[in-house]
């Protein structure tokens, strides 16, 4: 599989990307979310704002997760995957990561995301779901999204955000890593050049 033939129609969208701001892919995250729908674009800015701002500041995990690797990541549309048993595991997908490689070096993104950024942040995104889906991190994501569900006098309680933890655990794998824009951007890029690749070996190819 190679990147080098995309199209220039896929180059401007990718390029569009690329003006895009790292919280405006978190909106749309948002946006195309469930239950987000009818929600104001003003509120899922701010969402996304907190979110980001949230992962970025967490902690590094402290205990790195199991690792294995398998090929077949394009044919599922994933890069990578966590799981919590019989070990906390991550999936590696080692064709879509040859693949997001591959593009950033054809767009001239290496200064945003540096040689083996990509599979470092992968890890840390999925490793970093298990603190954000149980526990302190999870009940504090909530209070600092405000989205309040009940009040009754002083007490509150707080709604889960769909899709706010996969923002916060792209902001930190990014501030973990080091990189210079959100993994976001490098998804949707990758996102963009499979379909624009529909029916050619680059959209087949497993």
């Amino acid at each position: 599989m190679t990147v080098a033939l995309l199209d220039r129609a896929a180059l401007a969208a990718i390029e569009a990307l690329e003006a895009t701001d790292d919280i405006e892919f978190g909106v749309r995250l948002l946006a195309n979310t469930p239950t987000h729908e009818r929600r104001d674009p003003a509120l899922l800015r701010q969402w996304a704002r907190t979110a980001d701002e949230f992962g970025a500041a967490l902690a590094p995990v402290a205990q790195a997760p199991h690792v294995v690797e398998s090929g077949d990541g394009l044919a599922k549309g994933l890069l990578a995957r966590y799981t919590s048993r019989p070990v906390p595991t991550v999936e590696l997908f080692t064709d879509t990561l040859a693949l997001a490689d591959g593009l950033i070096d054809r767009l001239g993104w290496r200064h945003w995301y540096p040689a083996g950024s990509v599979r470092a942040a992968a890890i840390a995104h999925e490793a970093v779901h298990d603190q954000l889906h149980h526990g302190p991190a999870k009940t504090a994501l909530k209070r600092s999204l405000g989205h309040v569900v009940l009040r009754a006098g002083r007490h509150r309680l707080y709604g889960h955000v769909a899709g706010a933890d996969e923002i916060a655990a792209h902001a930190y794998a990014r501030a973990v890593c080091g990189l210079g824009r959100s993994p976001l951007l490098l998804t949707a890029a990758l996102a963009t050049a499979a379909d624009a690749r529909q029916g050619s070996p680059y959209g087949r190819e497993k």
